[in-house]
C-alpha cells in the first residue's frame, strides 16, 4: 500500500497529461476501475457533451434574455411573455440540430411555448 501512495505522490503534471494519450479519461490507479468508469462515460454519451452544452446554454440565455426584454417592453411579466420566449427559444434550438426542417422548427416552437407557459402558470401555484 505504501508503494502505491509513494507512486501517486511522485507523479508529475506531465505524467498525468501523458496518461490521456493512452486513450483513457480516468486514472483511478487500477485498470478495472478505469475501464468501468470509461464504459459509464461511453454509455452516457458524454462525447456529445460539448454540443449539448452549447445548445442548453443557448436556450437558457435566449429564454432569459427574451423574458427580461419582453417584461421591460410590455411592463408586465405574464404567461404571454413566457409563451413568446419559449417559442423563439424552441425554434432556435431546432436550428442547432443536424437535420432541422420546417416541421421540426414549428414543432419545437410549439413545444417550447407550451413548456414555458406551463412552467410559468405552475410557478404561481406552487
Amino acid at each position: 500500500m505504501s508503494s502505491l501512495n509513494n507512486h501517486m505522490e511522485t507523479r508529475t503534471l506531465l505524467d498525468e497529461l501523458r496518461s490521456f494519450d493512452k486513450g483513457g479519461l480516468f486514472d483511478f490507479g487500477h485498470p478495472l476501475l478505469n475501464r468501468i468508469a470509461e464504459s459509464f462515460v461511453k454509455a452516457a454519451g458524454v462525447k456529445n457533451t460539448g454540443k449539448e452544452s452549447l445548445q442548453w446554454g443557448l436556450a437558457a440565455g435566449m429564454y432569459s434574455g427574451l423574458t427580461f426584454g419582453l417584461t421591460e417592453a410590455r411592463g408586465t411579466h405574464d404567461w404571454k411573455n413566457s409563451a413568446v420566449a419559449g417559442a423563439i427559444t424552441g425554434m432556435a434550438l431546432a436550428l442547432t440540430t443536424d437535420d432541422s426542417s420546417h416541421e421540426q422548427m414549428v414543432q419545437s416552437a410549439i413545444t417550447g411555448a407550451a413548456i414555458s407557459t406551463t412552467a410559468h402558470l405552475l410557478s404561481g401555484i406552487f
